[in-house]
């Protein structure tokens, strides 16, 4: 007797990423230079286009696939940048900042400590992604935040 399948099923989250890119296996090396990511699965088309692939990255996952203009899956690239930014948790920001950068990407300001008790740097992807990359260095209650960023931005 088969047991009921959960409704998210084992290894992924209740929100999972998917993103279109131009170059999609470019893209997966990308991902694995830059962030550490693992391929979990890939399945060409016929052409060759990916049609779907799963990376892990730290305990999440992403779903990725060349665009498909046809079936309104289009990139970043088509639509001349994208309105979404990926946050990422990572153990050293600054480390991982310069190997996205080393495989690629672009840094759109400098990895510097954040009012809100992260360390952040944000930057494109040579795919059009955007990514906000953080490592976490201090607890702050949301009373301390809001009090952070009044002052912060009352000084512009």
């Amino acid at each position: 007797m088969s047991k009921k399948p959960t409704a998210i099923p084992p290894g992924y989250h209740s929100i999972t990423p998917y993103l279109f890119v131009n170059e999609a296996t470019k893209a997966i090396e990308y991902y694995k230079k830059a962030f550490g990511a693992e391929e979990e699965m890939r399945m060409e088309m016929p052409g060759g286009k990916i049609g779907h692939a799963e990376l892990k990255i730290g305990d999440s996952k992403i779903m990725l696939a060349d665009e498909f203009p046809e079936m309104g899956a289009r990139s970043p690239r088509t639509y001349g940048g994208s309105p979404v930014t990926i946050h990422l948790y990572v153990e050293d920001v600054d480390k991982t900042a310069q190997r996205a950068v080393n495989a690629g990407g672009k840094l759109k300001g400098k990895v510097e400590n954040q009012f809100y008790g992260d360390r952040s740097g944000t930057l494109e992807d040579p795919f059009g992604h955007t990514w906000n990359i953080s490592t976490h260095i201090e607890d702050l209650s949301d009373e301390e935040i809001r009090k952070r960023a009044a002052e912060l931005f009352s000084k512009k």
